[in-house]
């Protein structure tokens, strides 16, 4: 026990930033969407109409998770669980898989197996910071809830569903880590099921059982399948009832000693999945860069076009029952818009739009990805090679920047299509042909935005580059999603390149925004690889 002891002393130096960050970042989120619904809708009147609202409609319901009473803190829960959920299983994967499978492709477990210590104890270490980062999140969020004045009961129960989603990723990843053969792949895919998660969740509530006031929402039994579903049934604010963390905490138990013993009789850089040799020869277009570059993200690019062709399914499929339901009662349309705010128009473009808005968050994760390659690819001495031969490391960045741009193009492409088709397959009209796709190419702008970001971080903080990239995002999305929810100052929203793109089909489009992020794109890319010209490659 004494080598796992120092392994996880050693793993909390490592993260002696990054997890903080993370930690107090999520916690401070709930503090202030705590703030602002106090603020926002302070009357019972509000609640209880944006709650009937909610109710009534299986969009809300997908996005933001299922009504729970018009309380304040029900409300707090309702806006922001399921966004926080999601941070938390991202923190969690994150940090497993760099211990494990990271750790193990990189050489660093070579290391640590020359010492005596059991075959086991890196991943136990890992799973123990693990368990305890997310014991301080859940302290953290219930503080920030307490703070912002709700009651403790149910704060300490919202900071412990948010807890249990990310110690329940902590296991989940962890198996994933003896699944997958390499960091990359093990980290899509724990992110991908912490995607599945949420989807999985809003399809669930998205068909449940709202009360005669519509006050209260009964989700599916499909939500059972998820985990943030799981958490979400401990209904902090109205009914506390911990049974359902409880179970969900003795499962990620389970998990995390089946693991234990798995990675016990496991040869060291082995995994269920082999990793698969190559061809002798490189095909046509592997021996130019931007071949290599899409030949390095194929399966990357298409996990997320299959996110996005479910969003946009979702979205024209659910767009018509909202559009039922609601009808033309011009008092819900306002209370609507004020949830999604920045529109007016037909019901069904607001929630379309809604979702095409999120396809273009999906667009831009695509695009900073393939950047965030480039590390991975640098400090594990592949770019070494590579530039050892007659290409430039500027051509080399321009080649993945174009590859990250088509990602994005093709991520957007794929959403509009998407919704385009679940429109036309459910009977309803949204405009002229082309209108959805449209749409979602109008995020593709701001996407590439975050892309250039994320190449200038890497072209000069390559050790930082991947927080800076993610971490960007994040905040463009908080910005975009709760910006005007928390009465931010409109320059602060402003920073958020979401907030310049046109919500069509709610909105025009914007060609004056659209070509300045894309000029912005444009310099920083040419910036970036002029910088990464005159630095040296890092490990």
């Amino acid at each position: 026990m004494s080598g796992t002891a120092a392994l996880l002393l050693a793993q909390a130096r490592m993260e002696k930033a990054l997890l903080p960050a993370w930690i107090l970042g999520i916690a401070f989120l709930g503090f202030i969407i705590s703030n602002a619904v106090a603020t926002e809708f302070a009357d019972e009147a509000s609640r209880v109409a944006i709650i009937t609202v909610a109710g009534a409609s299986p969009a809300f319901l997908f996005i933001r998770g299922l009504p729970d009473g018009t309380g304040i803190g029900a409300v707090v829960f309702f806006q922001g669980y399921a966004f926080t959920a999601v941070l938390a299983g991202l923190m969690s994967t994150f940090l497993v898989i760099r211990h494990t499978r990271t750790d193990e492709e990189l050489g660093r477990a070579e290391l640590i197996g020359s010492v005596p210590v059991r075959r086991a104890a890196p991943l136990t270490a890992t799973l123990i910071l693990g368990g305890i980062a997310n014991l301080v999140l859940a302290l953290c969020v219930s503080v920030g809830f307490v703070a912002a004045g709700l009651p403790a009961t149910g704060a300490f129960t919202a900071g412990a569903a948010v807890g249990a989603v990310g110690v329940f990723f902590v296991a989940v990843s962890a198996v994933v880590a003896q699944i997958m053969p390499t960091g990359r792949a093990a980290n899509g895919a724990a992110a991908a099921l912490v995607g599945a998660a949420y989807f999985t969740r809003g399809i669930g509530d998205a068909f449940g059982t709202p009360s005669a006031d519509l006050t209260h929402v009964t989700s599916g039994w499909f939500s059972w399948l998820s985990p943030i579903g799981w958490s979400q049934r401990s209904r902090p604010f109205s009914a506390a009832d911990p049974t359902p963390l409880v179970l969900l905490t003795v499962l990620s138990l389970v998990l995390a000693l089946a693991v234990v013993a798995f990675r016990s009789r496991r040869d060291l850089g082995e995994s269920l999945l082999a990793d698969r040799a190559g061809r002798d020869r490189a095909a046509v277009g592997g021996v130019s860069l931007v071949g290599l570059a899409l030949r390095q993200q194929r399966f990357i690019l298409l996990g997320w076009c299959v996110f996005a062709a479910l969003l946009g399914s979702i979205a024209g499929g659910l767009g018509p029952v909202v559009s039922n339901i609601i009808g033309d009662n011009q008092s819900l349309r306002e209370l609507i818009l004020r949830l999604i705010p920045g529109g007016g128009g037909e019901l069904i473009d607001v929630f379309t739009t809604a979702l095409l808005g999120l396809g273009g968050v999906i667009a831009a994760a695509a695009g900073i990805q393939v950047v965030m390659r480039l590390r991975a690819e640098e400090a594990e001495g592949r770019a070494e090679l590579l530039l050892a031969t007659p290409r430039s490391s500027a051509r080399w960045l321009a080649a993945n920047l174009l590859v990250a741009a088509a990602s994005a193009l093709t991520v957007a492409l794929v959403a509009g299509s998407a919704a385009t088709v679940g429109l036309a397959l459910s009977g309803v009209g949204s405009g002229p042909p082309g209108l959805l796709v449209g749409a979602a190419l109008a995020h593709v702008p701001a996407a590439v935005v975050f892309v250039a970001v994320a190449a200038v971080a890497f072209a000069t903080i390559p050790r930082k580059s991947i927080d800076v990239g993610w971490g960007f995002l994040a905040i463009g999305l908080i910005l975009g999603e709760f910006g005007e929810l928390m009465q931010l100052p409109a320059w602060l929203q402003d920073l958020s390149p979401f907030r310049h793109t046109a919500a069509m089909p709610v909105e025009a489009f914007d060609p004056g925004a659209a070509l300045t992020m894309t000029g912005i794109a444009l310099v920083g890319a040419g910036i970036a690889c002029y910088l990464l010209r005159h630095r040296d490659l890092t490990v």
